[in-house]
């Protein structure tokens, strides 16, 4: 599983679930055959890390999450506030406090027959709220991830914008199961020029020469946790380039590594086949993990 390994816990059988602000348990926890989420992954999504009580940078996931729905012509039926409000409902039922993953779902609604025009709609906008207890395995963010090119590109803007997160999520699963046929964690993602645009559910980054590269953003995912990544090498004296960049500079690099809001900074240690820095974590991977790592506590205070 990668990135996303995690430690199984019982009690995510039962957790409540919140749907359109009602609270279900897990097993009762359910939506339309009808709703568009369903029948044409119309709708977008965001992900939150509860830290310590905290919602890890959750003004950030908010602002991706509301302009995400603006770029699908989506309109968010509640306030900013409300949504938190929700949010913290599920939290607060489940009495969560730490290691917990919330995944968030705003779809276009329900619909009176099964057609793609957004405007054949005959409810509100569904809003999902599932919280999991979920620990990221400790070992990878140590022993690292595979990743190989595959042959699936991400696309332009004018196809199905990549840059947000719909839940129209093909074009990433295809990559995976890329990778998963060439024996990889991840898939290394091109975009139509060649250039390395990003994996399939994590954002990449290459180490040389003491630089740190990643692509130039145009074809990916507006990743929060890339992001910080990208502030910390520059508060920290670390050069730090968005670029283009092809598979010739990634075979030659020193080190890599990905990001992602579940498991924050995973080093890369087998590229295509072959070794990375040893095939063990690089020191600055090494480093901005840690800096990472202080960057989540100072958010929640410990």
């Amino acid at each position: 599983m990668g990135t996303h390994e995690y430690t199984n816990d019982p009690r995510n059988s039962e957790v409540w679930i919140s749907i359109d602000g009602e609270l279900f348990r897990r097993p009762e926890a359910k939506v339309s055959v009808m709703d568009a989420g369903f029948l044409l992954g119309d709708g977008v999504w965001e992900a939150f890390r509860l830290h310590k009580g905290v919602l890890v940078f959750l003004d950030d996931h908010l602002d991706r999450l509301w302009h995400a729905a603006e770029v699908i012509g989506l309109v968010i039926p509640i306030s900013r506030n409300e949504m938190v409000a929700r949010i913290r409902s599920v939290i607060d039922i489940n009495e969560m406090y730490d290691q917990v993953h919330i995944r968030l779902i705003v779809t276009r609604g329900m619909k009176p027959t099964p057609y793609q025009a957004p405007w054949v709609i005959s409810s509100p906008p569904t809003i999902v709220i599932i919280p999991e207890y979920k620990k990221a395995n400790p070992q990878r963010a140590i022993d690292g991830i595979s990743i190989a090119t595959v042959d699936v590109i991400r696309g332009h803007q004018n196809a199905q914008d990549p840059r947000i997160n719909s839940l129209s999520k093909h074009n990433c699963i295809a990559g995976c199961l890329d990778a998963s046929r060439k024996g990889a964690d991840e898939g290394l993602m091109l975009d139509p020029n060649g250039n390395v645009a990003t994996c399939n559910s994590t954002h990449f980054f290459i180490v040389r020469k003491g630089e740190v590269w990643t692509s130039t953003g145009e074809y990916c995912l507006d990743g929060i946790t890339r992001r910080k990544i990208i502030d910390l090498c520059k508060e920290n004296n670390i050069p730090c380039f968005e670029k283009d960049f092809t598979t010739e500079y990634v075979r030659t690099a020193d080190e890599a590594f990905v990001t992602g809001t579940f498991a924050g900074l995973t080093p890369v240690v087998e590229y295509d086949g072959e070794l990375m820095s040893g095939g063990h974590r690089g020191p600055i991977s090494e480093r901005l993990q840690n800096l990472y790592i202080d960057l989540i506590r100072s958010q929640s205070g410990g």
